[in-house]
Formats: C-alpha cells, sequence, structure tokens
C-alpha cells in the first residue's frame, strides 16, 4: 500500500453463464494476492455455524427447482437466529451465514468474491468495489460449448437456465434486480474486451474508488 499500512478491501464479480466471470476473478485474485471466495463460502459457513454445509447447498436447489417461498420476509437482514430458534435451519438464516463470514472477512482481510449477492450483502462496507461481467448471448454459447462440449442447442439453454437462476437467487435474497446496472460500480463486456483487459480495468477503477493502491510492486 502507499501509506505502508496495510487496508482491507473487497472486490465482487457478479456474471453471466459463460462471460469469463469467474476466469476474471480468478485472475484478478492472482494478479493481487488475495483470496478468491466462491462456492467455498458454503464450507466457511457450515464450519462458522455447525449446519451442514449439505443444507447450504440444498437453499440454491430450492431456487433452481423453484420450491422455493418468494415471500418479503425471506430478504436477508443480517440478523442470526439461535440454534434454539425453530427458524435456525431457515434458508434465510443459511443465507444470513453466509453473509456474516462475508462481513467479518471483510474487516480482516481482502478478496475477490464470485456470486452470493455480495454486492449487495457488502454496499455498506468500507473499501467494497461491485462488478458486474456480462457478454453477447452468442459468445455465452459459444464459451459454454468450448467448456462442456455440448450442441449450440444445448448450450443455449444452459446460458439461459444460469442467468434465470443467477437472476431468481439475486431477488429471492435481496429483492432488487440482478442485471440493473445501477448495483455495479463497473459493468464490463467480454464480447469487447479481454479478461485480461476486464482485470486491468477492474484494478485501476478500484484503486480510483478507494484512493489508495492495491497491487505490490
Amino acid at each position: 500500500m502507499n501509506d505502508g499500512e496495510k487496508k482491507n478491501y473487497v472486490i465482487t464479480i457478479a456474471r453471466g453463464y459463460g462471460s469469463g466471470g469467474r476466469t476474471i476473478g480468478e485472475l484478478l485474485a492472482g494478479r493481487l494476492g488475495i483470496k478468491l471466495i466462491d462456492r467455498n463460502l458454503l464450507t466457511m459457513a457450515s464450519v462458522q455455524s455447525g449446519i451442514s454445509e449439505e443444507l447450504f447447498a440444498m437453499t440454491d436447489e430450492k431456487i433452481r427447482k423453484k420450491f422455493y417461498d418468494f415471500r418479503d420476509d425471506k430478504k436477508f437482514d443480517y440478523d442470526l437466529l439461535p440454534p434454539e430458534n425453530a427458524e435456525f435451519l431457515s434458508d434465510k438464516n443459511l443465507f444470513n451465514w453466509e453473509a456474516r463470514v462475508l462481513l467479518e472477512l471483510s474487516l480482516v482481510d481482502s478478496f475477490v468474491v464470485i456470486g452470493r449477492a455480495a454486492d449487495f450483502v457488502l454496499k455498506h462496507t468500507r473499501n467494497c468495489f461491485s462488478v458486474n461481467i456480462q457478454a453477447d448471448f452468442e459468445d455465452c454459447v459459444r464459451e459454454t460449448m468450448d467448456r462442456t462440449y455440448v450442441s449450440e442447442e444445448d448450450a443455449a439453454q444452459m446460458v439461459k437456465k444460469n442467468n434465470k437462476y443467477r437472476a431468481e437467487f439475486y431477488k429471492t435474497y435481496t429483492g432488487c434486480e440482478w442485471d440493473t446496472i445501477t448495483n455495479y460500480d463497473v459493468c464490463l463486456n467480454t464480447s469487447r474486451l479481454s479478461r485480461q483487459k476486464c482485470v486491468d480495468i477492474i484494478i485501476n477503477a478500484a484503486q480510483v474508488k478507494f484512493g489508495f493502491g492495491i497491487v505490490n510492486n
């Protein structure tokens, strides 16, 4: 850091399926020498809460399979329920545990976090920079075909299905729309920018917002 003082920061990445957002997150974390938080957040929340990791994963599947109750009181509110509460294992409380892990980690460490509505969870956190990575639909389909070796038709369905799930996950826990550009500090299109260029832009823009350097020279 410029002043010799360690300053924690977080970069959140929301991404369309097939846009290369996860790859950008990996490149970014590697370039900055900080942690990458993705599905391992479920493991971390399980360890802290004492709740089975499988239960955390099951809440995601409820949204995927339309078994979720989309009432307004399902939105997370940072409040954790004690084990003796009947709602301790509720979907809302499980997500609140994930949010608590992110909030506590942001106080002591720097990291890149992918998905999990992290931009919303951490929006009031000091030194948080939020990014949304998207790409043209055709490019997302092509990327999915190259990665999974499926037909063009199947790849198109995968892109649509996964983007719909991500939008519903975000809506479920935040009450907001996943693809609203004002949710984010920066939105990037990988159909127009290489992944490495995206990393460069994110780092430069984050440093402008934070007011301190985040690249160790």
